[in-house]
């Protein structure tokens, strides 16, 4: 498996994590290339415009089985404008998987709006990959969809879900997947960038950012009419953010709970995805079915061979 690291958004600091990453993906079997600016740095980021814009027609022109982020950060919602989004969906047409989270989600939202070619919400190299533990449902995620045998996931539910969903089975069927950071993904309400979704499912996941943010991001979402056009929100992981006295009780549960009385649809939580070591790979722009068997919750996809 031929596997293209590059760095479209925050510069590398952690050489060693990435050094680790390629190690252990070369250790598995892949072949590992990476981009010649995967360590270039400008302020935060790898490299200026220009040079993170070349890098991702590199990626696109790379032929790679897997084209990976080396790590997210910031970056990407400065590319939008000039983005090659058709040599991209060109090389996934031709088989290449495009995978990562965080920064990537604007990369996949713009690919996904403007061509409707579908990515995979997944790992990085740094990070996931250059742990020192690499974590094993990540690794065995991230085999099924390098290899193009996963035909979805499923999570068990919290307990406090169970009392909010409908009694049914099927929760949404025949549903477009997509998603990603809800930061970046308020950062393009009002854009081009942004897919119009009808009927689909929604994930979501951040980091460090305190509830009350997150609710007022979901709160723009709402606002903007996209919340309800949805045949269920799915949340992920919701990480590194301190709660403080003023809050006086206020948390993530507040957060999802609010969220619950503002919408029709069922909003389910605990999806393993986000800026945690255990995470599933997801097909973003796929139609998925989502299904409910007691605290179990399922992801379903089509198998799509590789091409």
């Amino acid at each position: 498996m031929h596997i293209y690291i590059y760095s479209p958004s925050g510069a590398v600091r952690d050489k060693a994590a990435l050094r680790r990453a390629v190690k252990h993906l070369t250790k598995q079997g892949h072949e590992v290339e990476l981009d010649p600016d995967v360590l270039t740095s400008e302020q935060r980021f790898a490299g200026d415009d220009g040079t993170r814009l070349l890098s991702i027609a590199r990626a696109a022109a790379s032929g790679a089985d897997v084209v990976m982020l080396s790590r997210g950060g910031y970056g990407i919602t400065r590319l939008m404008k000039k983005i090659p989004y058709k040599a991209i969906a060109a090389s996934i047409k031709q088989g290449s998987r495009w995978v990562g989270h965080s920064d990537f989600t604007a990369l996949q939202m713009g690919l996904l709006a403007k061509t409707g070619a579908r990515t995979w919400a997944g790992p990085h190299a740094c990070a996931d990959f250059g742990a020192n533990d690499v974590d094993e449902i990540m690794q065995d995620c991230f085999d099924d969809m390098a290899q193009g045998r996963g035909e979805g996931a499923g999570w068990r539910l919290p307990a406090s879900d169970l009392a909010h969903l409908p009694k049914r089975a099927m929760l949404a069927e025949q549903a477009v997947l997509w998603g990603g950071n809800l930061s970046v993904l308020c950062s393009l309400v009002g854009t081009p960038y942004l897919p119009v979704i009808d009927n689909g499912v929604l994930f979501l996941e951040d980091v460090a950012e305190h509830p009350y943010r997150i609710e007022r991001m979901l709160t723009q979402l709402l606002q903007a009419g996209v919340l309800a056009r949805q045949q269920a929100i799915v949340l992920g992981q919701f990480t590194d953010y301190k709660l403080s006295s003023h809050d006086k009780g206020f948390k993530l549960d507040s957060v999802v709970s609010w969220l619950r009385s503002q919408v029709k649809v069922p909003v389910l939580t605990g999806l393993p995805f986000g800026h945690v070591p255990t995470k599933l790979c997801l097909p973003v722009g796929q139609p998925v079915s989502l299904l409910r068997e007691g605290r179990e919750a399922f992801l379903l996809w089509a198998h799509q061979a590789h091409h």
